[in-house]
């Protein structure tokens, strides 16, 4: 479950939280995921879903519900509102979701997302967590990182240290059928004002439409995005 803050009952939520934060999910899968026992996994959930920190899907699975998002847009966080300000712009050009992650340890965390109205679509929550080891989002912000952090995750990674220099030699990543099948993605590096790398900005979608190499397509427009990130930091 994570640190242990003294409090048992917040831990435990904070971890369903975590839990369904890396993708949606039913009490089986909830139960699984937490270690926790059916009963006080549903009555935590059914607590959080209460308070509408989670919601349920169409199948009935549990996902992040809206209070977090709200609760997110109450951050002085200047790379939120940033990627407030720049994110439309980048979904419509591209028709795309498109995604903000930072790096935290050995993981990736969506900080920021938005969809296109219609049609399919990758759909990350806000609050998900996923791992360093496959996605243009993750070789760009591994490429970037310590020299410790690469060695931790290179091991099970879906590509190499090679790869890793590409990224940092043409300034962004693209992927295919790599952290999900039948999504593709491209991302580039989001820089502070002093050049370092702290975020990444991501297009991803069905590789139907934006094909295995989707830098040759949005490269130049999400390199745009990513300096006017930086500008607004």
């Amino acid at each position: 479950m994570g640190n242990d803050s003294g409090i048992g009952v917040l831990d435990k939520a904070v971890g369903v939280l975590h839990a369904v934060a890396a993708s949606a999910c039913g009490l089986a899968e909830l139960c699984d995921r937490t270690g926790l026992p059916r009963a006080t996994a549903h009555r935590l959930a059914a607590g959080l879903e209460f308070h509408r920190l989670l919601a349920r899907d169409g199948a009935g699975r549990w996902l992040l519900g809206p209070a977090v998002s709200e609760l997110s847009a109450r951050i002085d966080d200047p790379l939120l509102a940033a990627g407030a300000a720049v994110l439309p712009g980048l979904r419509e050009v591209t028709g795309e979701s498109v995604q903000l992650y930072r790096r935290e340890g050995t993981t990736r965390v969506c900080i920021a997302t938005l969809e296109p109205p219609a049609g399919l679509r990758d759909t990350v929550p806000v609050g998900a967590r996923l791992p360093m080891t496959a996605g243009s989002g993750a070789r760009v912000l591994l490429a970037y990182s310590d020299s410790a952090t690469q060695q931790a995750v290179l091991g099970s990674a879906k590509f190499t240290e090679r790869a890793l220099a590409e990224v940092r030699r043409r300034g962004w990543a693209q992927s295919a059928a790599e952290r999900e099948p039948g999504v593709a993605s491209v991302s580039a590096p989001v820089r502070d004002r002093d050049g370092e790398v702290i975020a990444a900005v991501s297009v991803s979608g069905p590789i139907d439409r934006m094909g295995r190499r989707p830098g040759d397509r949005w490269a130049t427009d999400l390199l745009a995005a990513a300096e006017a990130l930086t500008r607004r930091l």
